[in-house]
C-alpha cells in the first residue's frame, strides 16, 4: 500500500465509479455524512467551502453512513435528494458506506489506518469528520466532527496558508 489514495475507487450516489485516481492535482476533503445529525446543517458550510475554493483545485467528496447511532436511515436516492433539496449540494456525494468496524470501507481504511496512509491512525468519532487530502493524495490533517468547514484552519490549509 502506497500513501496515497489515489489508488482507491468507490461508488457514487448515482451508482458511477469514482476512481480516486483523477483526482490528482486536487486537494481533497472527505466527510462522512448523515442526514438526521445534530450536525447535519453543515452541509451548508460544506457547500459555502465547496463553492468558494471549487475553482482552485479543490474537491469535497461526502460519504453518507449510518454508522452513528442510525441518523443516515435512507437510500442513495432518498439522500441525494435531501441534500439537493435542503442545502444544494453540488460537490461529489458517494454511496452510503461503513466508515467504522470490520467491514469499513476501502477509503475509510486509507484514511483511519497508518499502515495504510503512512501519517496516522485515527478513528470516526462522529458524522462529518473531515479528512484532508493534498494534491498527491496524501493525507495531512483529521478535522473533528464539531468544526465547521469554513474554520480558518481549514481555509487557511486550502489557500498553501499553513
Amino acid at each position: 500500500m502506497n500513501n496515497s489514495i489515489h489508488q482507491l475507487v468507490a461508488t457514487d450516489i448515482k451508482g458511477e465509479t469514482l476512481d480516486f485516481s483523477t483526482l490528482k492535482g486536487n486537494k481533497v476533503m472527505i466527510v462522512n455524512t448523515a442526514s438526521k445529525c445534530g450536525l447535519t446543517p453543515q452541509y451548508e458550510d460544506l457547500q459555502k467551502l465547496y463553492d468558494t475554493f471549487k475553482d482552485t483545485n479543490f474537491k469535497i467528496i461526502g460519504f453518507p453512513s449510518n454508522d452513528f447511532m442510525a441518523q443516515e436511515p435512507g437510500s442513495n436516492e432518498e439522500i441525494s435528494r435531501f441534500c439537493v433539496d435542503n442545502y444544494g449540494v453540488s460537490f461529489q456525494m458517494m454511496g452510503k458506506i461503513k466508515v467504522k468496524g470490520e467491514d469499513k470501507h476501502d477509503v475509510y481504511q486509507f484514511l483511519t489506518d497508518k499502515s495504510w496512509n503512512q501519517k496516522m491512525d485515527s478513528q470516526v468519532e462522529w458524522n462529518f469528520q473531515k479528512y484532508l487530502l493534498n494534491e498527491s493524495g496524501e493525507l495531512e490533517k483529521m478535522i473533528s466532527p464539531q468544526t465547521s468547514p469554513l474554520d480558518q484552519e481549514i481555509t487557511d490549509w486550502i489557500e498553501g496558508k499553513d
